[in-house]
């Protein structure tokens, strides 16, 4: 192994030994508010990131500003160490990141929203090597999309990239209805295809990985379910928003759909996910991300004590270090966000993943 290699190496190892502990992340929900929170921050693994957000930015965006940065960091340094035979399902696996950069900027178009509004959001590097980031869209081109006027501007310009073509079928639907589900759907059923394709066994390591992809692809699934009970939309339009190749076969989840309460679908699920407590919980507080908190913890409960059975090195490893640097950032998140929103300390705390 060559000099670089090793440096490369001694990094990611070094990387995988910063992830903030659990109790960490129950510290940081004791404090008072975004400002104390990024303060706090800045004496971790995060210093660098905080710095460079917070020259520009103010809490609690700064604080996702910073966030992105890692994730992007966390995402390039993982495919300088990915085995040759996994580097293509770890590119397929980290253009997610351009679909949550797509479906913002068009959600900002749908509403109006101008770009300083957005661009503060986008996961896309800015000042970081673009080539080996895990990216398929340099940052330039996203900007270059936030300045389109409208939807249908946005996805002309995506053209020259595979999402474009994807998206221009469905054009003139989305005229007609306004959904922006529509593309999502599309977006997310293209990516969860090309990955599960990509994962294919090569080594034999890959079952738990392409377990965990079904089990990612049901939870969307289910919140997507929850989010159309209490509206009228019909059950055609609502099976075009689900994605393919989840636990659960489309009738199954719009069946839960329209039964009066969720037992069937709890039933259907127990053999992967016990949800029973998120429904009782959301019979009390009516909120869906119940449910995400619940098969998130799950997902983490199911799979990377399977996971850690790999070497850190191999692509199941890899996977690992990249899934565990997603679930800190979403813990984050739910803090900085619960403490703007002044949400109680005991709720925020029931809502972290302990990954």
């Amino acid at each position: 192994m060559h000099k670089k290699s090793n440096v490369v190496v001694y990094n990611y190892l070094a990387e995988v030994k910063k992830f903030l502990s659990y109790r960490s992340m129950e510290e940081l929900s004791l404090l008072p508010d975004p400002p104390a929170i990024e303060d706090a921050l800045s004496q971790t693994g995060y210093k660098e990131d905080i710095e460079a957000a917070s020259s520009i930015y103010k809490p609690p965006i700064s604080i996702d500003v910073a966030l992105n940065r890692h994730i992007v960091k966390v995402n390039r340094l993982a495919l300088q160490v990915v085995p040759d035979y996994g580097k293509r399902v770890l590119l397929c696996f980290l253009s997610r990141w351009d679909i949550e950069d797509i479906l913002l900027i068009l959600a900002a178009k749908s509403l109006g929203r101008r770009l300083e509004e957005t661009e503060p959001f986008i996961i896309s590097p800015r000042n970081l090597p673009v080539g080996i980031a895990g990216n398929v869209i340099p940052f330039s081109h996203m900007r270059l999309l936030m300045e389109q006027k409208d939807v249908e501007s946005v996805i002309k310009e995506l053209v020259r990239y595979r999402y474009g073509v994807l998206l221009l079928q469905h054009i003139n639907e989305f005229n007609r209805s306004g959904d922006l589900g529509i593309f999502e759907a599309v977006l997310l059923n293209d990516y969860y295809s090309r990955l599960q394709w990509e994962l294919r066994f090569r080594k034999g390591d890959e079952g738990a990985l392409r377990e965990y992809i079904r089990a990612e692809i049901t939870k969307r699934n289910l919140l997507t379910i929850m989010k159309s009970r209490d509206s009228p939309i019909e059950k055609q339009i609502l099976s075009r928003h689900l994605l393919q190749g989840g636990f659960l076969e489309t009738q199954d989840l719009l069946a839960a759909h329209d039964s009066k309460d969720l037992s069937g679908l709890a039933g259907r699920l127990k053999q992967w996910f016990d949800i029973a407590p998120a429904i009782k919980r959301f019979n009390e507080t009516r909120n869906i991300a119940e449910f995400e908190v619940e098969i998130d913890n799950a997902i983490v409960e199911n799979y990377f004590w399977r996971f850690r059975m790999h070497d850190i090195l191999s692509l199941t490893g890899i996977f690992m270090f990249i899934l565990k640097a997603q679930y800190e950032r979403e813990n984050i998140r739910r803090i900085v966000y619960g403490k703007q929103y002044q949400l109680p300390v005991s709720y925020i705390k029931s809502i972290l993943l302990e990954s």
